[in-house]
């Protein structure tokens, strides 16, 4: 009987149409809601009907700028207390949907500190911001009015969508559907739209830009990608100009670079992804490493064996 020649399993897997074995694993839409969601969705409801039992609570839980130098705290807390029902009720939906498509690839230590961070962050720029309109308009509507909600870290996990599934189509009504990767854009897009219509959605629209920024600024810089191992992610489908469609490069182009050298000169991610290793050719090269080096030890061996017998006969 002849021997068959051995195949290489990674030529196996790339000939049937399978991904190599050290290639990083295809992210898939997940199935079921996962267990953190629902926990923090217990979160943001508890949140609106505390508010209901205490409306008082609201001074104390959300950012009202003239009074959030004595209760710093509010610039955490703000992000997760929805003043009314739709806002509850959007941002618990949005939660589950989002969270089952990211949490399983990130795990849920990663999952929770994006949350904490984005919020937090969002929180003290919605705090800046309200400031600075005060400064510019003169309105002490931007002093007094409460400032909390979700919405800032879902505009986060749209961005986050927009990287590991790009060409997942979200449903927006009845038959429409949109791609992850311009959901960002059509948020602000249609928010932006809604200030001018609703005077007092503009209140929303600089914690959404502020979610999807500072998101992407996290992922694009500092996340440790659990697909490559990698610190960042540098592909030129997940650059700054890629929020936008391509006709607007002209003016994102020049609002990227100058934020990129201004924040993130000292961050910059590595330009070339290294290859992950594939565990049977790294299992190979260390059993023909430790051969060697066996074979090495066993020549310097014998050498020492024979030293002290020629000079016992000479």
């Amino acid at each position: 009987m002849e021997s068959q020649p051995l195949q290489d399993p990674t030529a196996t897997a790339t000939a049937a149409g399978e991904e190599p074995a050290g290639a990083p694993p295809a992210v898939v839409p997940g199935k079921e809601f996962t267990r953190t969601c629902k926990g923090l969705v217990v979160v943001l409801i508890g949140g609106y009907v505390l508010l209901q039992l205490l409306p008082s609570s609201l001074n104390y839980l959300a950012i009202i700028p003239s009074k959030t130098i004595p209760y710093v705290w509010t610039v955490f807390t703000a992000g997760y207390i929805e003043q009314v029902l739709p806002g509850a009720i959007g941002s618990s939906l949005g939660l589950l949907f989002c969270g089952k498509d990211i949490e399983p690839v990130w795990g849920r230590k990663e999952f929770l500190k994006f949350i904490i961070l984005i919020n937090s962050i969002c929180g003290i720029l919605a705090f800046c911001i309200a400031i600075g309109l005060y400064y510019v308009t003169g309105k002490e509507s931007f002093l007094v009015t409460p400032l909390s909600g979700f919405h800032g870290c879902l505009a986060g996990f749209l961005v986050a969508l927009k990287q590991l599934l790009p060409n997942l189509e979200l449903p927006m009504c009845f038959f429409w559907k949109i791609k992850a990767k311009w959901m960002p854009f059509f948020v602000v897009c249609f928010s932006s739209i809604m200030a001018f219509i609703v005077p007092d959605s503009i209140n929303f629209l600089p914690t959404l830009v502020s979610g999807m920024y500072v998101s992407w600024l996290y992922l694009r810089y500092f996340q440790r990608n659990p697909l490559t191992g990698l610190k960042g992610d540098p592909s030129d489908d997940f650059s700054f100009p890629s929020l936008f469609p391509a006709a607007m490069r002209p003016v994102t182009d020049p609002v990227a670079n100058l934020f990129d050298r201004m924040l993130c000169a000292r961050s910059r991610p590595s330009e070339v992804a290294l290859p992950v290793s594939d565990p049977a050719k790294a299992s190979r090269r260390r059993e023909r490493g430790e051969r060697v080096l066996e074979e090495r030890l066993a020549a310097d061996h014998a050498v020492d064996t024979e030293a002290p017998a020629h000079t016992a006969e000479d």
